[in-house]
């Protein structure tokens, strides 16, 4: 199985790689969405600021996110990559990908931020991701912002900060973690190996 990890141009994503590698996957890191239907899954990683990693996305490729992964190819998109699935963010000025209603906004000023620490999912509803894991598992966050979706029913695991931080949302074949399941043991290699079995099908 061939995955791809596409890379804003931040770095950092060695350990993601990893992760996957370790549950038998092949991974390519792109750079654009040139190569249509070459891979069985997508992840757009946690690290990066959001305007130059929309840009890297809609700017360089000859295809949009959209029509690259339609309904079919599964995506998985972690802390920043799951913000960029909304329609825009605190964070920056440019357009989200808009594939989900909703805006991505900045932390309480009551947090440190970036909130960096493992808190535990509260999980509402069951998802391919989230199958075998236990509700109040904990999970390794470090972000600054958080998702306010126009839709509540995407939301499948949340974390009690004090407010209610959308911890993991699916919508189809769109993934998305605020905190990094490869940082975060055995809890995260699951999700991982959850989110490949979707890529399987």
């Amino acid at each position: 199985m061939k995955l791809a990890i596409f890379d804003y141009g931040a770095g950092n994503i060695f350990s993601l790689k990893i992760a996957l590698e370790k549950q038998g996957s092949t991974v390519d890191v792109i750079t654009n969405f040139d190569n249509a239907n070459s891979y069985s899954g997508l992840i757009l990683p946690g690290v990066g600021n959001f305007d130059p990693a929309i840009r890297s996305i809609r700017d360089y490729s000859s295809m949009s996110f959209q029509d690259y992964v339609k309904d079919k190819t599964p995506v998985l998109g972690i802390c920043l990559g799951m913000e960029m699935f909304f329609e825009k963010s605190e964070e920056g000025k440019e357009k989200g990908l808009a594939a989900l209603e909703g805006e991505v906004v900045l932390l309480p000023n009551k947090f440190k931020i970036p909130h960096m620490g493992w808190n535990n999912l509260r999980i509402k509803k069951s998802s391919p991701l989230l199958e075998g894991v236990q509700d109040s598992s904990w999970v390794y966050f470090v972000h600054s912002y958080r998702v306010k979706t126009k839709n509540f029913d995407v939301i499948v695991a949340d974390s009690d900060y004090g407010i209610e931080v959308p911890a993991v949302i699916n919508k189809g074949n769109l993934y998305g973690t605020q905190f990094h399941p490869e940082k975060s043991g055995k809890v995260g290699s699951l999700m991982i190996k959850n989110f490949l079995r979707e890529c399987k099908k």
